[in-house]
């Protein structure tokens, strides 16, 4: 009966846990996305829509974690995977859409590589959290992490740029480039999209940090654990 019990409670401390109010805010995020690119070819404004809502539920649903003191690991990995994949997803479509695509795929190999390393030296690291980053020494790193307004403005103009790439583009053959430097020409598109432009830089900068010092973490492991034997 005690083994029964002790089952019955984890499966409802679980449960309690997956019904966090931020966590499902996550699930709607995930539904949201799935519509999204489900019809991004065929309504290229509902697509804009119901994706940058989600982005912005992001931002939302940690602070009503902290409000209502329910943060979960669960809820960080939830949001951390589903950031990623509706990044990811957007990246692959724009390298169809625009040339050479292989830009895409490249911010979107640094963008996993950087956060999979991160995560991965958190846990050899034995920290709590992946935006720990008191022992580096890069300003940049540190304030990224430490400056909440300064983490959103750099992520909030990554993906405002990639969106409105998406919506600016008109046939498969266009350059990135090129459509870059008319938008940025343009009277009413040239400040939203230079200020995207500059945060998507500083993102993807830090970025290229961060998986430099997580590797630095590992290998760093890795020389600790061979001297101990």
């Amino acid at each position: 009966m005690a083994v029964v019990d002790t089952s019955k409670k984890n499966k409802q401390s679980t449960l309690s846990v997956y019904l966090y109010i931020p966590n499902i805010t996550g699930y709607i995020r995930i539904i949201m996305n799935i519509v999204a690119f489900a019809r991004c070819f065929e309504d290229k404004k509902l697509f804009a829509i119901l994706y940058f809502i989600s982005f912005v539920c992001d931002g939302l649903d940690g602070w009503v974690a902290r409000k209502f003191n329910q943060v979960s690991t669960f809820g960080a990995v939830l949001d951390m995977v589903t950031d990623r994949v509706s990044t990811a997803c957007l990246l692959v479509v724009l390298s169809q859409f625009y040339r050479p695509g292989m830009i895409f795929l490249s911010l979107l190999s640094l963008d996993i590589a950087s956060h999979w390393l991160q995560m991965y030296s958190t846990f050899l690291s034995g920290k709590a959290s992946h935006k720990d980053v008191k022992g580096s020494t890069n300003w940049l790193f540190k304030l990224y992490y430490g400056n909440r307004l300064f983490m959103a403005y750099c992520c909030v103009a990554s993906e405002v740029l990639y969106i409105i790439l998406f919506l600016l583009e008109e046939s498969q053959s266009d350059s990135v480039i090129e459509v870059l430097v008319r938008a940025l020409k343009h009277g009413y598109l040239s400040f939203p999209v230079g200020t995207a432009l500059f945060g998507w830089a500083i993102k993807q900068s830090i970025n290229v940090i961060q998986m430099k010092t997580a590797a630095d973490v590992c290998a760093l492991y890795d020389i600790n654990r061979k001297q101990k034997h």
